[in-house]
Parts: structure tokens; sequence; C-alpha cells
């Protein structure tokens, strides 16, 4: 039974909760994508699926819109998939288990996927409708941008003829976005060691419940990063045992701020009990410390059965990596006040071919720092022995002083609201980097309804907020003007 079916507007609802339904998460869309093609067929719509994994819909121009210039309409179909630890959710099989909690949607111990799900579904409403007035439309619905935006970088621009954008993947109503940061992911590496000595016991120091959060938009709020906490943890246990680290799992995707990680440890039977209560002791700092940001940090260390031979690691080294590799805000912006500037984030860290891989986003709207940043990574991972690897660089969005159709937007919101809605630029990227590297000539804004702590289990997505986001589109989509 459908939990959304008393929402209004009908369509955008209907569809949204068809999307969760779908397994979506960045690299496992061969189902949304499937979706979004039989979408297509059914109500006659001409698209183009290309090698990309990109979707692009065209629509001619409602009667009377021939002549206005054409829209673009853009947003992406994968979402960050992660779910609460020790959920047992598989978020590659399972739909997502929606509620409604007053004004806002959510799913049961996942993420939900209003980013980007809600902007897919508002262009599937006004596409599979015949009463909205438009002029003629292009709407691009990306592959795998949660990842490094391969979709959007992937994309071939002589194949879209239109020069308006308006990218539906913003998080905040009466916020428009006209500038973003660009950024890559790097991946560090380090080498396994030795195998474990005999007389060795097993330990597993387990940290959870931290708040989490998208690293782009929240890394200036101070939330613990569970990752660097456990290092500060393991630097305690190193100054009292010579144990390894033998395994080690955090984070679920490289920009959301990780709110759990587990690490197994090798240590002297004559150590145990010391490495046990430094454990606690350090826990109970940082617990301490992220009171306000964490309310809900968890950590234990508990006896395992077996010694994990998934990585063989000196404690003293891996606690030592952990906390030269930086992470947070580098810099803020001398232009725009409250701006981050510069930031990374180390959001997944496990063991990948018995070596330690701890995985970035690096964000800068400066690409000299972007650079610079992956080179002190390169540093320090090279000074304990390790390498690395970038992927997925892409381009920022520089604001534009003249842009028709942000003047256009902006009156539209301010004559049926009464208030200038808010313009500004944000540290997180956005595909429309990735279009007006291709094609500077295009005139962008990105809009969206109100979100809650999206890229983790917490998030909700405002019902009041998505219903007047897809009222104010119509009319911005009406207006000849």
């Amino acid at each position: 039974m459908a939990v959304l079916d008393s929402l209004r507007p009908e369509k955008v609802f209907g569809y949204f909760e068809e999307i969760t339904r779908i397994p979506h998460g960045s690299y496992n869309l061969d189902g949304i994508r499937d979706y979004l093609i039989a979408f297509a067929k059914k109500n006659d719509i001409d698209f183009t699926a290309d090698e990309a994994g990109n979707i692009i819909y065209r629509k001619p121009a409602y009667p009377g819109y021939e002549d206005m210039p054409g829209i673009i309409l853009q947003g992406h179909m994968d979402m960050v998939a992660v779910c609460d630890e020790g959920s047992g959710i598989d978020m590659k099989t399972a739909p997502l288990d929606i509620f409604i909690d007053g004004d806002l949607i959510g799913a049961h111990h996942t993420s939900l996927g209003g980013d980007d799900g809600i902007a897919v579904a508002m262009a599937l409403a006004i596409l599979s409708s015949d009463d909205i007035p438009h002029p003629p439309l292009e709407v691009i619905i990306t592959a795998n941008e949660e990842t490094g935006m391969e979709g959007a970088s992937g994309l071939d621009i002589s194949n879209i003829k239109y020069r308006s954008l308006i990218n539906l993947d913003s998080e905040d109503e009466g916020i428009f976005t006209v500038g973003c940061a660009g950024g890559a992911r790097v991946s560090c590496f380090l080498e396994s060691g030795a195998s474990p000595s005999p007389d060795q016991k097993s330990l597993q120091i387990s940290i959870s419940g931290l708040t989490g959060g998208h690293s782009g938009q929240m890394i200036h709020l101070g939330r613990a990063n569970a990752i660097k906490v456990m290092g500060e943890i393991l630097k305690k246990a190193s100054e009292v045992s010579d144990a390894a680290v033998t395994d080690i799992k955090g984070g679920n995707a490289d920009n959301a701020i990780p709110s759990w990680c587990t690490v197994t440890l090798s240590v002297p039977a004559k150590d145990a009990d010391s490495v046990i209560e430094s454990v606690r002791l350090e826990s109970d700092k940082q617990r301490k410390i992220y009171s306000e940001t964490d309310p809900g940090f968890t950590a234990e260390i508990i006896p395992c059965d077996e010694i994990s031979e998934a990585l063989h690691l000196s404690i003293s080294k891996a606690s030592d990596f952990l906390k030269a590799l930086p992470n947070g805000v580098i810099a803020m912006s001398k232009d725009i006040e409250g701006l981050v500037q510069t930031s990374l984030n180390l959001g997944i860290i496990d063991v990948k071919g018995g070596k330690l891989h701890a995985e970035f986003s690096v964000r800068s709207s400066i690409a000299s720092e972007r650079d610079e940043l992956i080179d002190t990574l390169k540093k320090i991972t090279g000074e304990f022995g390790g390498t690395n690897k970038v992927t997925g660089v892409y381009p920022g969005w520089k604001y534009a002083p003249e842009s028709p159709l942000r003047d256009k937007m902006v009156r539209v919101f301010r004559d049926m609201y009464g208030y200038e809605p808010k313009v500004e630029a944000i540290h997180a990227g956005l595909e429309c980097g990735f279009f007006m590297d291709k094609a500077p000539d295009i005139d962008a804004v990105s809009i969206g309804p109100d979100m809650q702590d999206i890229h983790s289990p917490l998030e909700r997505l405002s019902i009041s907020s998505t219903q007047r986001t897809y009222d104010y589109l119509l009319k911005v989509l009406a207006d000849k003007g």
C-alpha cells in the first residue's frame, strides 16, 4: 500500500515513492535506469540513453510557448545509500521503508534519497502532464553524481540544444545556488606488514552513533569524523602495547562524514587489559569533546573469537597515519562570508587487496587550492611508504555577474512570496560545474526543497516545501517575461 498517496501534488509524490522502491545507490543503477526508460516509452516521450548512463528526455513546448527559449531541467538518478550500523539492510537489493512524520518524509534506518529522487520525481511529473505550460524542454537525469559526477562528466553537450539550466539538486527552499566548489576523490594506500605473532588476543573496537552528514554542506559544523576519532583512540592504545591492526572498516561514502568505524586488533595477551583500559579512557574523552555535535556517540571494545588476517599493520603506524591525515575545513572564503573555500573529508577506510585504504573527498572553489591539498595527501601517504590514486576530478562553477535566468527566477519568486530569495555559492559540488565547463554560455541556477541531514539515515524531506518548490518551478516555466 502506498505511503504517500494522500500527498499533493499526487504525481510528484507518486513518482517519488516509486523511486524509493527501486534500489539506486551509486553504481547500482540498472533498476532505476530501466524504470526511467520504461517511463519514456509508456508516455511516448522522446529520449536518449547515452553511454555514460544518463537519460535525456525531450518534450515540445506547450501550445503558445513554441517561440520561448528552451529550458533544461536537470537532476541525478543515484543516491548515497547508507544505513544504520547493525541494521542488516542490504541497500543493493532492499527497497526503502519510508514513513511520514508530520511535515517530513524519512526512511527507517536508511538514507531517503530525497537527494536527488525528488528532482527526478518533479521532472517526471512535468514530462507526463499535458496541462502544464512550458517552453521546449530537455530533461537530463545523470548517473553516478554522488561518486564523482561521472554522468555529467561523460555527457556529450553537443546533443543538448538549450542554454538555460535549472538544476534541481539543492536542499534549501528559497536559496538559489549560483556557484559551487570543484573537487576530487583521493585514495590513499598503505602496505600490510608481517603476520601476527603467537600468543595474541583479538580485540574489536567499535565507534557508532555519530551524526555524520554531507561533507560539503556540513563540514564546518564540527561534527565528529569516526575514522579520525578512531585514530585518536588507536594512538592511546599504541602507548601501552605493540599491537597490530588486523582489520579496519569505517564510513559509507567519501562525501559523507563517517558516523561509524570498527577496528580489529591483535594484542599480546599480557597487554590486553591495558589496551582495553586505554581505549575506554580515550573513548570517554572523545565522547565529551563531541557531546554537543554527536550526542549519540557510542564506543565499545570487546574480545573476538579469531584473529583477522585481512591486514597486519602496527598500531603505531596506523594511528600516526590517521592522525597525520588532514580533515575538515582548511580555508574559508575571503569574498563570501561564512562560505567554506577549501576542505576535505576522510569518508571511507577499509582493507583492499591486503592494503589499508583511506578515501577522501577534496573540495575547493579555487582549483589551485584543491590541487595543493591533493599534493599534501600524496606527500603524507608517501612519507608512510604508501601510494595514492586520484579520480573523479570535477570543475567548480564560477558566479556569473549577469544571468537572465537568475533575474527571471528571482522576479518570479518575489512576485509569488513577497520577499527576495537568497542567492549564494556553496561548498559542495554540483553538476552545473561540468555543464559550464563544457558550454560556458550556459546560464544556470540550482534550487530544491528543504531537506535535512542528507547522505545519512537521518535524512528528511519536507512535504510542504516540496509542494511549494514544485509550484514555483511551474510558475517559472509558465512565465513569458
